[in-house]
């Protein structure tokens, strides 16, 4: 199983950081030792000062496929549920300023908290799921999937003309504005639509 995950799909995400809008997706990934499951707390490390929530839905593949036309991404997606790309700035503007790759900055140990995922049945329209992250009882982050740049069928087809997409894989599909930084003792709430899925403390 790996996760791959998609930069830069929101336009007001992209402006708040001040980032150019990309050409084409960009991709990169965690390592499954990434991921927490079942509100397990996320333990503050000691090689970052500054962390912040990424909301984000997540998509699970029920098919391994290669070369996927758009089209036909409901026949390789079987799940739907939310995560939060945690993201050591950090370590992501070190790396960024120099040219180099963000993989510490975003793959490090717990930097995926992943909810349990629905069935796609459940959301039967694609481009119109609601979605959010709330700190501390407070909404920060706020996004529907009709905002993404690259839609879940643009962002099937483009992974795959390159990685072969295995069952089980999980594909972050970006994060909307209002990211920021976590503390010690913060307590963050994803939710999908009226559900929460995510509720987990940070230690």
């Amino acid at each position: 199983m790996k996760i791959l995950a998609i930069g830069r799909n929101y336009a007001e995400h992209i402006a708040e950081l001040k980032n150019e809008v990309p050409d084409e997706p960009v991709i990169f990934f965690k390592p499954d030792t990434a991921i927490l499951r079942n509100n397990e707390p996320f333990y503050y490390p000691d090689y970052s000062t500054d962390i912040h929530y990424e909301v984000e839905l997540v998509l699970r593949v029920g098919k391994e496929g290669k070369n996927i036309q758009a089209k036909f991404a409901d026949k390789y997606i079987d799940g739907l549920g939310i995560g939060v790309d945690f993201t050591a700035r950090d370590l992501q503007s070190k790396a960024k300023a120099k040219g180099l790759p963000w993989t510490l900055a975003k793959g490090f140990n717990g930097s995926a908290p992943v909810s349990d995922m629905l069935p796609m049945e459940n959301y039967p329209a694609w481009d119109n799921i609601n979605f959010g992250l709330k700190v501390n009882g407070e909404l920060k982050q706020q996004g529907n999937s009709g905002m993404m740049i690259h839609n879940f069928g643009a962002i099937l087809a483009y992974m795959s003309r390159f990685i072969t997409l295995k069952k089980g894989d999980l594909i972050f599909t970006g994060t909307p504005a209002g990211v920021g930084p976590i503390q010690i003792g913060d307590r963050l709430e994803a939710f999908v639509e009226d559900k929460t899925l995510l509720n987990f403390e940070i230690k």
